[in-house]
């Protein structure tokens, strides 16, 4: 158990906010390293002359299977030490591979790079998640959650705009130096000035063992309905959020001739500044609907999941960019909206020194399904309508990925009947156990 240490300040450096903004901002180079390559494709795809198929593998797979497998072992260990070394030397790893990205002359050392870029930000999720559950109270923690989900938003308006515009001037290769450069820089400042908060120092049920096996805590998560049905939830809403991501610029060059660095402007306008906005406000209506009622937690990402569906078909098939465009503000800002509130109800279903490893459970079938299979099935499908549609062979293939947010209605719904009943058992099961320890 982690003894008693000073109450972190609220404000100033090294404060709860401080340490929020900081651990945001790791967030936010996480996702400009991930999502700097889908702009990239139409050169990669030139320079080395690869398939749609390919190149859903390249953004998806090889990418994905390492950063979810990883995210387990790396959040056992989260689970177990100290959290800011652990993020530190992942957010140096993958630092160091996006810019390696930048210097590969054939396609295979790119998809060792991405490989490692992955095994690095496996390590900072999880680990960062729990520090923000464990700086601020219950009734706090969604917005919290959603201010550092807001980073995946915010590094992905920096990865277009900015990558697109490095891009068209200076070539690929320039934009993913430029991509991996701050990270090296938030490594030195999250050593120097954050330090790895008290855990549970907010709840009610202090941690008073040692922190279970893999093995506990997936029994724990399997036993529970909501944690499967929010997981079904959340893996269908990653699967076609993932898929709009990799692919959406590539459908706005091919199906409406937009240059790189207006593709770049125009996503991240949408999804960086429109999409903050609502990853924001998902996580403070959950918060502010939740204290009284704790499935508005599952009730939030159920309403982000379904409001893209009705104008998902003009998004994809008008032929005017404009009402194109338009169309996809809806579908592509709410691609985020889920995470706040997904992970704070996930950290109320297991004991405090299970957190880590839960939340990785869920990054890792969120990112298996979402990540793994959301650009491949895209790349795929538009390879296979090509002969049929030709260069619009994407706008099909990308409209039929929004099934996975029809899916995300059903699981998110169902994980509400179960929610209060599930917290309420293991709410039970830590008083008891701490009053016999």
């Amino acid at each position: 158990m982690t003894g008693d240490r000073p109450a972190i300040p609220e404000r100033g450096v090294g404060g709860r906010n401080w340490i929020l903004g900081i651990l945001t901002s790791i967030y936010l180079v996480n996702f400009i390293d991930r999502q700097i390559l889908s702009i990239l494709l139409p050169q990669v795809k030139a320079e080395f002359d690869l398939s749609d198929t390919f190149l859903g593998l390249l953004v998806g797979p090889t990418f994905a299977f390492f950063y979810a497998t990883l995210g387990l072992p790396l959040a056992l260990l989260a689970d177990r030490v100290n959290r800011r070394k652990l993020i530190a030397a992942s957010l140096a790893l993958f630092s160091a591979m996006t810019i390696t990205c930048g210097l590969v002359v054939q396609v295979w050392q790119l998809a060792v790079a991405r490989v490692l870029t992955g095994v690095g930000e496996a390590g900072t999720g999880p680990a960062s998640q729990t520090m923000i559950t464990d700086l601020f109270p219950p009734e706090r923690r969604g917005r919290a959650q959603a201010i550092y989900a807001t980073g995946a938003n915010l590094g992905v308006l920096v990865a277009f705009a900015a990558g697109g515009v490095i891009a068209q001037a200076w070539g690929w290769r320039a934009a993913f130096i430029a991509a991996g450069l701050p990270g090296l820089l938030l490594t030195v400042l999250l050593l120097a000035t954050v330090r790895d908060p008290q855990r549970g120092a907010h709840d009610r049920v202090k941690p008073h063992d040692d922190a279970p096996s893999l093995g506990a805590v997936l029994s724990q998560l399997w036993q529970s309905r909501a944690f499967r049905y929010t997981a079904l939830g959340a893996c269908s809403t990653c699967f076609t959020s993932y898929a709009l991501g990799s692919f959406f610029p590539s459908f706005l060059a091919r199906s409406h001739g937009m240059s790189t660095a207006d593709i770049g402007i125009t996503m991240a306008l949408i999804m960086g500044a429109c999409g903050g906005l609502a990853t924001y406000a998902a996580g403070h209506f959950a918060d502010r609907f939740g204290r009284n009622d704790p499935r508005w937690y599952s009730y939030v990402p159920a309403i982000a999941a379904l409001a893209p569906l009705p104008v998902a078909p003009i998004c994809f098939l008008a032929q005017d960019t404009g009402i194109a465009l338009a169309a996809a503000i809806i579908p592509l800002s709410l691609t985020a909206a889920f995470i706040g509130p997904t992970i704070t109800i996930i950290q109320r279903l297991v004991p405090v020194r299970s957190r880590a490893t839960a939340v990785a459970t869920l990054i890792l079938i969120d990112n298996i399904v979402g990540l793994g299979l959301g650009p491949q099935f895209v790349g795929i499908a538009s390879d296979l309508w090509k002969p049929a549609f030709g260069e619009d062979s994407l706008r099909y293939a990308l409209l039929a990925a929004m099934a996975g947010s029809a899916v995300s209605v059903f699981g998110f719904v169902m994980a509400a009947r179960h929610l209060r009943a599930d917290i309420a058992t293991r709410e039970a099961a830590s008083q008891a156990s701490a009053s016999n320890g």
